[in-house]
Parts: C-alpha cells; sequence; structure tokens
C-alpha cells in the first residue's frame, strides 16, 4: 500500500513538472516566432479597420449557389420573431400555417406565437418550482439544484415543447392574441421573472429547511405562481379561453363572426392530425446512432414529454426529410445558423468564409469535436423546405423558411449545401409516416437518460 501511494505522489509531481509558467525565456520564444512580413501587418492592418467576415469571405464563392430547386413546399409568407429566442415556437407553427390556410381558404394566416408563448413561461416557472420542492433536502451546491437556478424560465424550447403546450392549449390565430413589446423584446421580462423565481426558489428551500409539510410547500408554490401570472399578463396580455375571428377568404368573401376556444380552433385547422406523430431525428456522432435517447427534465410541462430522439447518419436523415418534402410536408429543423452564414445572400456553404487565410492558422475540429468542446451546437429553428437533387438523385442543397422577416437572406429564405447538412445540421422533427419501420421500432424502445447539462444541450 505504501509502494502504491509513493507511485502515485511520484506520478503526480511528474504531472505537476509538466504544466509550465510562461516565464521570460518561454515569452521570448513565443515572441520570437512571429514573423512581421508584409502579409503578416497588411493582415494585421485589415484586422485593425475591419469585420473579419469581410476579409475572410470567398470570392469565388458570390453568389455561386442559385435558390431553385427539384423539390418544395407550397409555403407563403415570412415571419419575424424579432428580439427574441422563440424561433423553436415560430418554426413549429409555421408547419401548421399551410393547413390553416386550406381549411379556412386563406391567401395568407399567422398564428399567435404569444399566446403559446405565454403559456409555455408559464408551465416552465411552474416545473422550475416544483423542481425546487423535490430537491429541496439537497445542497445549494447540488448539480441538479445549481442546473435548475441558472435559468429557472428562457425563451428556448423543441419540438416536444410545442407539442406539450399544443395538446394542453390549443392554438388561436394572431389576431386573437397579438404580439406586445415584450414578446418582441423578451430580455427585460425573462430577466425579471427569473429574479423573482430564483427568490422564490430560495423560500421554498428555507421553508422545507424549517419543516414545512409538502402540502404547505405546494400552497407557497401556487401563491408564486400568481405572481409569475400577473407579471406575464402585463407584458403579454390576458390568453383568452375563448375568442370571436373573422376573416376574408381568398374570393374577397367575409366571413361570419365565430366564437372558439383555443382547443376547438387547434381541431378544426388539424383534423386528424396529431403532434404526437411526430418523430425527431438527430445527428450527434459524439455518441452511438441507432439508439433512442431521452433528456432528463427537458420539458416545459410538467406532465408533458421530455425532448427525446432517435440518434441517426445524416444519410438516414436525409433520406426522410426528402420524402417529406416530396410530400409537400414541412420539416421542424435545428441546426447552427451563425456558422458559414452569408447573409447578403441567404447562403450557408462550409467554403463561404476562408478564416484560415486570414489568421494563418488551421481550424480542424470535425463535427463531434466541436460539440464535444462546445465551439458548435444548435443554436437556431426553420422550417426545412424545399431540396434539390442531381441527375442521379443525390441531394446537392437544401432552403430553410426562416422567422427574421423578409429582409434577412434571401427574402427571408436561406439556401444550404448538402456539406452543410452534414456538418451543421442537428436535428430535423418529421411526421412518422416518413420514417421508416426501423427507425420507428428504435423509437418505440426504452430510451438511454442523459443529463439535461448533456455537451449536446
Amino acid at each position: 500500500m505504501k509502494k502504491l501511494s509513493l507511485a502515485l505522489f511520484a506520478l503526480l509531481f511528474a504531472f505537476g513538472l509538466s504544466a509550465q509558467q510562461l516565464d521570460k525565456d518561454a515569452i521570448g520564444e513565443i515572441r520570437n516566432s512571429l514573423k512581421m512580413d508584409a502579409y503578416t501587418k497588411g493582415m494585421q492592418n485589415a484586422l485593425s479597420n475591419n469585420d473579419i467576415n469581410n476579409l475572410a469571405k470567398n470570392l469565388e464563392n458570390i453568389n455561386e449557389d442559385d435558390h431553385n430547386f427539384t423539390y418544395w413546399v407550397d409555403v407563403k409568407g415570412i415571419t419575424n420573431q424579432q428580439k427574441s429566442g422563440r424561433c423553436w415556437l415560430f418554426t413549429s407553427l409555421n408547419l401548421f400555417r399551410p393547413k390553416a390556410m386550406e381549411v379556412f381558404n386563406l391567401n395568407s394566416f399567422e398564428f399567435s406565437q404569444n399566446y403559446l408563448y405565454f403559456w409555455d413561461l408559464f408551465e416552465k416557472a411552474n416545473l422550475y418550482l416544483n423542481n425546487m420542492i423535490e430537491t429541496a433536502d439537497k445542497p445549494i451546491d447540488d448539480r441538479y439544484v445549481q442546473w435548475y437556478l441558472r435559468s429557472p424560465i428562457d425563451d428556448g424550447g423543441m419540438w416536444s415543447s410545442f407539442a406539450n403546450l399544443v395538446d394542453k392549449y390549443g392554438m388561436i390565430p394572431k389576431e386573437a392574441m397579438t404580439e406586445t413589446h415584450s414578446s418582441d423584446n423578451t430580455r427585460d421580462m425573462v430577466k425579471f421573472i427569473n429574479l423573482k423565481l430564483k427568490e422564490d426558489g430560495i423560500r421554498l428551500r428555507e421553508a422545507a429547511a424549517n419543516g414545512a409539510k409538502p402540502k404547505e410547500l405546494q400552497a407557497k408554490r401556487t401563491e408564486m405562481m400568481k405572481e409569475v401570472y400577473r407579471m406575464l399578463v402585463l407584458n403579454l396580455g390576458v390568453p383568452p379561453t375563448e375568442f370571436t375571428w373573422r376573416y376574408e377568404d381568398k374570393n374577397k368573401t367575409v366571413s361570419d363572426y365565430q366564437t372558439y376556444t383555443p382547443m376547438q380552433f387547434k381541431e378544426q385547422v388539424l383534423g386528424d392530425v396529431q403532434v404526437k406523430d411526430y418523430v425527431m431525428l438527430m445527428n450527434d456522432p459524439t455518441r452511438p446512432f441507432n439508439v433512442h435517447y431521452e433528456i432528463d427534465n427537458y420539458r416545459n410541462v410538467e406532465e408533458g414529454v421530455n425532448w427525446h430522439y432517435v440518434n441517426l447518419a445524416n444519410r438516414a436523415i436525409k433520406a426522410m426529410a426528402v420524402e417529406s418534402i416530396k410530400n409537400n410536408e414541412a420539416i421542424y429543423a435545428s441546426c447552427d445558423v451563425g456558422q458559414q452564414l452569408d447573409r447578403k445572400y441567404g447562403i450557408l456553404d462550409v467554403d463561404n468564409f476562408d478564416y484560415e487565410s486570414v489568421y494563418g492558422v488551421t481550424f480542424g475540429m470535425n463535427k463531434a469535436e466541436r460539440i464535444q468542446t462546445g465551439a458548435s451546437g444548435s443554436s437556431h429553428g426553420m422550417a426545412l423546405i424545399a431540396v434539390d437533387l442531381d441527375k442521379n438523385g443525390n441531394t446537392t442543397k437544401w432552403q430553410f423558411e426562416n422567422s427574421w422577416g423578409t429582409e434577412a437572406g434571401h427574402k427571408g429564405y436561406l439556401t444550404f449545401t448538402d456539406e452543410w447538412f452534414d456538418e451543421f445540421m442537428f436535428r430535423i422533427v418529421i411526421h412518422k409516416k416518413f420514417v421508416t419501420p426501423e427507425v420507428l421500432k428504435i423509437y418505440e424502445t426504452e430510451a438511454t437518460l442523459l443529463p439535461p447539462w448533456d455537451w449536446m444541450f
């Protein structure tokens, strides 16, 4: 035992010696390695006075990709999430806009994003308070407690969040609960609700430590939720339990006023379509493919489902996506939109910008390494609506319907290459009728549970 301890000490001592300080000699060696030749001096001047994207833009790639496609979904109109992180909600609702236009014979239509956003924040607050009660016996530096405290509510979400909300609260047209300044600019509202919720979490922990019974803690939670509701109403308005709506159709005929509950409106628009019949497919090369995964406690509604998906190779994901687009059904998709984005032309291409030539260094991580280090991850949700095929049926490029307004990208749309799909697309949500039997079988198996702080999420 003594010999083992000595060996371990020697090993640790050796590792300690390998950690070198930046002493005078080391700094001198590093300083002397930089040769201020004409190119380096010129690039220093350029970077000091310019946006790096202007310098790194690959001239051979400007406007190289067109925006024409072999197959595309019949969509109309671009939405705008403004200064908010509600892309997942806009994208999810946008998938069903064509169906609403068909049902009511409309030229255009938009659901109320504000309505479901209200209930999303409200439900997240409730889930957070429940989590604080359930973990009240754990130390405050417990990893789960710290995870819950980090951000009680936020704008973020995914398809399962949307499904949880729609199944509980229904859907309404935008006119029945319009956007407000706070829904378009969410930062301050979320900041102050989080401030209150963090205080509430501490008070619940204190009450539990002082012997409060579960019934007492739940009564306190209800009072706290009343304050959350008040703050949400002041910022977003009162979500209607029923509303009266009429519209002008394609034939310029104005309908009679009709009264709906949100659930009645949802049922009229969706018909027999069930949001639970959509399947999430992920491409995460850091872990095995053909496995069903679930993210622990990653949901918005207490009784709702967690985020879960089947991890697949991109080849399989693309094949199912093509089938959906061929059948005129848009797809929820999520990607790292900021990577190699040419905003002017609305093109995402791995060769858009040559940063290596600007800096004279290589950036060599693969997709898995970028995920594990936090260098890349899903940052934005959009509707996948088009695909281009070559003469052999191979996919060459795709197109997103974005929610940044018509001035962003190509009239509100973003075209991306097949290579960009491989590197920076992370997940899609697709109706199960386009999913292969093999993948559906995996989806029905018990999921492998991942922690909410997993590097992919």
